[in-house]
């Protein structure tokens, strides 16, 4: 595996999977990602592990979808956890993300939501 940029604060991962991601990098992606994490994704379902989770993005990226980034909510940080949110564009729900401090110093996704809409009323 090549070696990638580490995030060394929690906030780093959302701007390494924006350049990740428009670079078509799926395995960049997934190396942001602990080894057993949870990516709730697709819509309604969850794709568990670094190994799914790169294959899932394989085919996300193949169709060489734009991502633009996003402003960070601030970060809440409780010893080795984060949790770190974005707002999408549209104002519509939230995205969120559980991180882990690594050994290294450095932090990986250990749970992702990268899309949530509350129920229509």
């Amino acid at each position: 595996m090549p070696e990638y940029e580490k995030a060394m604060r929690p906030e780093d991962i959302t701007r390494l999977f924006v350049e990740r991601s428009n670079a078509g990098d799926a395995a960049g992606v997934a190396a942001l990602y602990e080894e057993d994490a949870v990516l709730a994704y697709p819509p309604g379902g969850r794709t568990v592990g670094r190994e799914a989770i790169r294959a899932l993005w394989e085919k996300v990226l193949a169709d060489r979808p734009r991502f633009e980034p996003e402003p960070s909510l601030p970060t809440l940080v409780s010893g080795d956890i984060a949790l770190t949110s974005t707002p999408p564009k549209d104002g519509a729900g939230a995205r969120a993300q559980v991180v882990r401090r690594q050994p290294d110093g450095s932090w990986l996704r250990l749970l992702d939501r990268p899309e949530f809409a509350p129920p229509a009323r």
